[in-house]
């Protein structure tokens, strides 16, 4: 298949580009690339345009025959959104609708869709399905359920499209982030021999990378009818923040210290990815334990170098110093 990948080279993307090249796939990747290029190996079937999706002419060019889109690239999480929040906005929904409409008069067969667990806001049920109610508390997460509903008036014989609400991405890759709960607390323990826990009651769902991007690949080629108009959860473990960083402790050593203090982010909530397992066959085959491991060698191994401090390993840092319009 040709497949346009937008965000590509993304913490996600990064990782699911050369998964898709080693199916065969002929991959194009539509990203900004402020994080830069060199998250991704040239290859003969891979195909790199450094544009914005809110250029339509990029998006028509950057279309042409496509049989499957795969939709990465947003503002990625709460603070980088809060930043500015009208490019938040413009690239989150209003570029939306635009991409999907292109995507099907180009003859676009299949679009997958990344959306957002955020989008139930808190929860006090045990488990979280997806015909829960969305309670988003924030414009990020606002807008990730705005571009569902949108998306799904598209659902068509001849246009197949799903939506995914991840958990929280952990694990290591090209384009590492370590602005992300799991990634923090093994960051700052690796380093710092002590973990800042903010709170530690909030659960907090997470999918190791490598279950993350093998779930895309599976979309792209299971058959229509099981995904057709559809949304699914798509979660691993869900653990408090404070059990996570029992994990984080317990590879990393016992003389790691754990500091516990007040905070206002009350997001908390527990996703059940069951219809996932039942009507897809899809199971996580990695937990925290392994991303901890990941990272710490990925430290070791001097991969991750000044990873306290070089902004590109945090949305946030990043998007104040390109200041991005």
């Amino acid at each position: 298949m040709k497949i346009l990948v937008t965000g590509g080279g993304g913490y996600v993307g990064s990782s699911l580009i050369p998964k898709l090249l080693t199916c065969g796939h002929e991959v194009t990747v539509l990203d900004l690339f402020l994080y830069g290029s060199d998250v991704l190996d040239k290859h003969p079937h891979l195909k790199c345009i450094a544009g914005d999706i809110r250029d339509e002419a990029i998006l028509k060019k950057s279309l042409e025959a496509v049989d499957a889109v795969i939709h990465l690239a947003c503002i990625s999480n709460d603070p980088s959104f809060e930043l500015n929040p009208t490019l938040g906005k413009e690239v989150n929904f209003d570029a939306f609708e635009p991409l999907v409409k292109l995507s099907k008069s180009a003859g676009v067969k299949r679009f997958i869709y990344a959306s957002s667990s955020s989008v139930y806001g808190v929860k006090s049920e045990r488990n979280v399905v997806e015909t829960s109610e969305l309670e988003p508390l924030t414009d990020y997460s606002k807008y990730k359920a705005l571009c569902e509903k949108v998306l799904s008036t598209y659902q068509s014989k001849d246009f197949t499209t799903v939506t995914i609400r991840p958990a929280t991405v952990c694990g290591y890759s090209r384009r590492q982030r370590l602005d992300v709960v799991v990634n923090i607390l093994t960051n700052h323990a690796y380093h710092n021999r002590k973990i800042k826990i903010f709170g530690g009651d909030q659960l907090r769902p997470n999918i190791h990378i490598e279950d993350m991007t093998n779930l895309y690949v599976l979309l792209l080629d299971i058959e229509e009818s099981k995904i057709a108009g559809k949304i699914f959860n798509a979660g691993g473990e869900n653990l408090k923040v404070s059990e996570i960083a029992e994990i984080v402790k317990q590879k990393l050593g016992p003389n790691i210290e754990l500091e516990r203090t007040p905070t206002d982010d009350i997001r908390s909530y527990h996703i059940c990815s069951e219809k996932l397992s039942r009507e897809l066959g899809f199971t996580p085959s990695r937990g925290v334990l392994d991303a901890v491991s990941d990272l710490e060698k990925a430290f070791k191994e001097g991969l991750l170098p000044n990873a306290l401090n070089d902004s590109k390993y945090f949305n946030v840092k990043l998007m104040n110093e390109v200041n991005l319009r």
